[in-house]
């Protein structure tokens, strides 16, 4: 589909006056959306699993501190197409089924199969003695209840954990299985279950990764309807040169390996991945993570195996971004300015607006970015409204930054999660999944919008 856009070169019109500070060396983050990591040791690291968070993987909570409310100029219009598809529904909402996990675990990370009845998510639980008690399975959509418990790892693996990283490609589940010993990872395997309603486990994936570099919960671009996904591949050895590659999950395939070299933008917090099936390019939200400096986008080329980079617009880390393939459009938010960014990927420029009664104050930044192919709209999770007295939002925009829906009545603070809150789409239904609304992240509601 052609897209005319009128852009004015971003990176060279706004000039940021402000000196850019750090927090502490560490990335702010919106009620805990972005993951801090210890810094790596060197050879022999031994990497902690995600059961084991609370000792050594730091969410970085919200400090509390009021942004700076910054007013940029009019970057330009869009005359990007239309989306004359979608109609605001009066009656979206939170919705009444919740889907709990099996043996009431925290939950590590789920999806819905856009093209499909069944939902996939982990769940893990540390029990009196120590152990963890972690399981796979697959859930109905429609009435939340839990269909298979996939695969159990209690009692024969007493500390091994598991992670959803997604439902890719057609309706093909992937999952991470961490093998630990005194509560470091030895090991880490990947399973598909292809399709996902086998309800089992069908076969490996072998990404070409060594154990320096891991694949982050957020790191697998979760595409659907299409034949590859992005990875990103975040680098824990002291070398901070993180890998980027597409595969082909379903037939267990990658193409290039690319290393991303500016670690400063890239490798000291993974970032926020998405996909253009188009152009066969992965999308990589970055920036150096100090207070009120500007973003910086990530550009992979998949098949030449190149890297670029760009200034982004906004201020602070990227905490979600998803990909409209067709238009060559893609979307973020950023962590210090409350603001959602539309960018076209061809001319490398974009422009911003302000959640809706944010004021432009950090508190109420947006977080998980997601995109709905159909009706070519973009949804953001926002932790804490800024449109409602309490709670947590959901925002629907078109292509060119118009405000459809604003969703209110959820409650997904990120406070406790140990995988940042997500948003799961189906499409064809208007429907979808987000975490919460239990604090101890055990369970998922459905949604309409």
């Amino acid at each position: 589909m052609d897209s005319a856009v009128a852009f004015p070169d971003a990176a060279g019109e706004v000039e940021i006056p402000l000196e850019a500070r750090f927090e502490g060396g560490s990335k702010m983050s919106n009620g805990g959306s972005r993951w801090m990591l210890l810094p790596a040791i060197g050879e022999g690291y031994q990497e902690p699993s995600f059961a084991s968070h609370n000792k050594v993987w730091h969410l970085v909570s919200r400090l509390g501190r009021v942004a700076l409310c910054l007013t940029l100029a009019a970057l330009g219009t869009l005359a990007f197409a239309q989306t004359d598809e979608f109609q605001p529904n009066p009656t979206a909402g939170p919705g009444q089924t919740l889907v709990h996990s099996q043996f009431g675990g925290q939950i590590f990370g789920f999806d819905i199969d856009q093209n499909g009845t069944e939902g996939l998510l982990s769940e893990a639980k540390t029990l009196s003695n120590g152990n963890v008690l972690a399981a796979v399975e697959t859930f109905d959509q429609a009435s939340g209840n839990i269909l298979h418990v996939v695969t159990l790892t209690q009692p024969t693996h007493a500390q091994d954990d598991f992670v959803t990283l997604g439902i890719v490609g057609n309706s093909v589940g992937l999952i991470e299985h961490e093998n630990v010993s005194r509560g470091f990872v030895t090991n880490r395997t990947f399973n598909v279950l292809n399709p996902l309603s086998s309800n089992r486990l069908t076969g490996n994936w072998t990404p070409p990764i060594g154990m320096q570099h891991i694949i982050m919960p957020t790191g697998v671009s979760r595409s659907q309807g299409v034949t590859n996904v992005a990875v990103f591949a975040y680098d824990n050895s002291d070398n901070f040169i993180p890998y980027v590659f597409s595969s082909n999950v379903a037939a267990n395939t990658f193409g290039p390996v690319v290393m991303i070299t500016d670690s400063r933008n890239f490798g000291s917090a993974p970032p926020p991945i998405g996909y253009d099936s188009v152009t066969n390019q992965a999308i990589l939200g970055g920036g150096p993570g100090c207070f009120d400096c500007l973003p910086v986008i990530g550009v992979v080329d998949l098949t030449a195996g190149s890297f670029s980079e760009f200034t982004g617009v906004g201020f602070g880390s990227i905490n979600g971004l998803a990909v409209d393939s067709a238009d060559g459009i893609f979307c973020t938010t950023t962590e210090d300015d409350a603001n959602v960014e539309f960018y076209s990927l061809s001319t490398r420029s974009g422009f911003l607006v302000q959640l809706p009664g944010s004021g432009g104050q950090q508190f109420y930044s947006g977080a998980d970015v997601e995109f709905d192919p159909i009706h070519r709209v973009f949804l953001i999770a926002q932790p804490n409204s800024s449109s409602a007295p309490s709670g947590s939002a959901i925002y629907v925009y078109d292509t060119n930054g118009n405000l459809q829906e604003t969703i209110n009545g959820f409650s997904f603070s990120n406070t406790f999660n140990v995988v940042p809150a997500h948003i799961a789409l189906n499409p064809s239904r208007r429907s979808g999944y987000v975490d919460g609304p239990d604090t101890g992240v055990t369970e998922i509601q459905s949604f309409t919008y």
